[in-house]
């Protein structure tokens, strides 16, 4: 029997996963003991990538998704060890803690689990380390905020238990399935992971469970790991919303009596509405927000420019008729920002002539068609006086807002963050060179070396035992750690220790061309790939390519009783072009094999393989040739290969 089994379920996060398994090989490193790692039909590469760098871990390969529970449920019977641990595949534990929970849970019989203290990626603490049990009113408390506005209060702050403190160790109801340290002989007694909680609850379950059967859990703050909390699921979306809260609602049903389960449920609905629409109108503004003002400066303006050109022209029609203002303005509002959108404005980073590139395009098409729409034949004058102010109001918006939060004036780019990356001589300029070839949007000060004695260059800062100085002293907004050269628990200490919150950190784990990190503990993990530039990551191409779907899936459409005489299979041509108009298909994807590197983009009808006349091409031909379009993509890219290919559609 071994001491420890670990058990992460994976699905499609293979980047975060190898820096997990990294941790993880150096924490059992003096403990006997497997790790296994059940895949629940990931497309990333992320299996390929664990036979590949750690031959050592027990891979179980799952043909679906089966959720949490089920996954944890099928590795935990084939688990030898004493002891548990379930462990999220976006952690990074500690070298001793392992070592630290298995002397604990020895120490203390009683102890059915165990959790430790999980920081974020900027190294705040999480408050879901230590939990209570979610009865009607703790819910309750929660729900509407009171818990929020009440941390430490033993009545309303028990959903997060923020009356204890969070380094000392103390007996809680609920532990994280983040992290859950668990006696196996436990579960013996109280059954595994309930599999009617596909995702979320079934820790809470597990945790009530083990109290109800005579066992404590315990928080365990002596060693920390951090958690990219959410990088599975956004934890903003709707469907997290539904998710989470439904799993609230069977765990009541499962453990209160049919009054409180009936009063929670209750709860539960109306925080699943209140919550999904708080959603909704969250992610409308924050998308919809700039479009929105620009068109209603834009529509002032006309206002303004309309009173002028009435009171002071005489060759001006007299009042302009209502339909104008009510018709006319918002119709050519809607094409300006439809052509500014199309020409890149609206981009994270976009350039001024793009912006006057679209105003410009949508001018010159409001007044061709003004002479074929009654409601559009107003002013011409007017026509070209709202261009006009259109590149002006947008222009001066995005300038002010660029001055007042980057303080600069380089419109539609942000500030290069200041960079530091925290490594040995070889390992930080190996980092230094690849993002300066990837061309990301860093400004590399140098390096720190966690060693006192180092070779100095001309990218050499200081020792990294004086990183708070050299942070104050050079204004440093994100510092990068090679994981080579620096252990996790330093790591962690650094970030937990340095209190400055503009700094924002991450990590390259050993011998990878990627770097994680995570700025909010409410957004999911970010990553860095310093591989290849690739064309087709960029907004602008993976727009125009869904433009250049829709387009040309309503040509095919409309033609379709002519073209399908010259398909291969002309139904499922059909219904090849109702599935690209739908969002579900593009006419052009990678090729069906394993690219764990490339970014996701919609399956295609055709591949970067199909303009040959090769029916079978081995698995690393198919991604050399998908690397090749990722790169160099651009929208022709897709219409030679359709053009070429054009049979083939159906």
């Amino acid at each position: 029997m071994k001491k420890l089994s670990v058990i992460i379920i994976n699905y499609n996060v293979c980047h975060f996963l190898e820096q997990t398994l990294l941790s993880v090989r150096k924490a059992i490193a003096t403990l006997d003991a497997e790790v296994i790692v059940a895949d629940n039909n990931s497309v990333d590469g992320s299996v390929e990538m664990v036979k590949a760098k750690f031959p050592e871990v027990i891979l179980i390969l799952n043909k679906k998704n089966l959720g949490f529970s089920k996954a944890n449920n099928e590795a935990i019977k084939r688990a030898k060890g004493e002891y548990v641990l379930l462990l999220n595949p976006d952690t990074v534990v500690e070298e001793d803690t392992f070592t630290k929970c298995c002397s604990f849970m020895d120490a203390h019989p009683d102890a059915g689990a165990l959790g430790v203290k999980m920081v974020d990626g900027k190294g705040n603490f999480l408050p879901e380390s230590k939990r209570g049990l979610p009865t009607p009113w703790v819910a309750f408390y929660k729900i509407f905020g009171l818990a929020a506005l009440f941390p430490k209060s033993r009545k309303f702050g028990r959903y997060h238990m923020g009356f204890l403190d969070p380094d000392q160790t103390n007996e809680v109801e609920v532990l994280s399935g983040a992290f859950m340290f668990i006696r196996k002989s436990v579960l013996g007694k109280t059954g595994l992971l309930d599999e009617d909680f596909f995702m979320y609850g079934e820790d809470i379950d597990l945790s009530y469970r083990i109290v109800k059967a005579g066992y404590k859990n315990y928080y365990f703050p002596e060693t920390r790991i951090i958690h990219y909390k959410g990088e599975s699921t956004k934890k903003t979306s709707v469907n997290y919303v539904f998710v989470f809260y439904k799993a609230m609602a069977v765990f009541a049903r499962k453990h209160f009596n049919s009054k409180n389960a009936g009063i929670f449920a209750a709860l539960i609905h109306l925080a699943i509405y209140l919550r999904a629409a708080l959603s909704i109108i969250k992610r409308f503004v924050k998308s919809a927000f700039i479009p929105l003002l620009d068109g209603a400066v834009i529509y002032v303006g006309m206002y303004l420019l309309k009173t002028y050109w009435e009171d002071n022209y005489k060759w001006a029609p007299g009042k302009y008729p209502p339909e104008f203002m009510n018709i006319a303005v918002p119709s050519y509002i809607i094409i300006w920002l439809f052509s500014i959108y199309l020409n890149g404005g609206y981009n994270k980073f976009y350039k001024p002539s793009q912006i006057i590139r679209g105003a410009v395009i949508g001018t010159i098409f409001i007044s061709a068609i003004s002479n074929f729409t009654d409601d559009f034949r107003f002013s011409k004058a007017l026509i070209l006086m709202g261009g006009f102010f259109t590149v002006v109001s947008l222009l001066s918006i995005r300038y002010l807002r660029h001055f007042i939060f980057y303080s600069g004036m380089n419109l539609g780019e942000e500030k290069d963050k200041r960079t530091v990356i925290v490594g040995n001589g070889d390992e930080s300029i190996r980092i230094i060179n690849l993002i300066k070839e990837r061309q990301l949007k860093l400004n590399i000060l140098g390096y720190l070396s966690p060693e006192q004695s180092a070779v100095v260059n001309d990218n050499y800062l200081g020792s990294a035992h004086h990183i708070k100085d050299i942070i104050n002293i050079y204004k440093v907004e994100e510092i990068i750690f090679c994981s080579k050269d620096i252990s996790s628990s330093q790591i962690i200490e650094w970030m937990t220790g340095i209190d400055n919150r503009q700094v924002e950190y991450k990590i390259v784990p050993q011998e990878s061309n990627y770097v994680i990190g995570s700025n909010s503990k409410e957004n999911p993990g970010e990553l860095y790939t310093l591989d290849i530039k690739l064309n087709i990551e960029e907004e602008n191409h993976l727009r125009n390519k869904r433009m250049l779907d829709v387009i040309l899936g309503i040509v095919f459409l409309i033609l379709s009783p002519f073209l399908m005489w010259f398909m291969k299979s002309p139904l499922r041509f059909l219904n090849n072009i109702i599935e690209v108009i739908s969002g579900k298909l593009s006419w052009v994807g990678f090729s069906d094999t394993e690219s764990g590197n490339l970014p996701k983009i919609r399956k295609g009808v055709l591949n970067p393989a199909s303009r040959l006349n090769v029916y079978e091409l081995d698995s690393p031909t198919l991604n050399k040739l998908n690397v090749i379009y990722a790169k160099e993509y651009n929208v022709y890219s897709d219409l030679q290969l359709i053009f070429k290919s054009f049979r083939n559609l159906g």
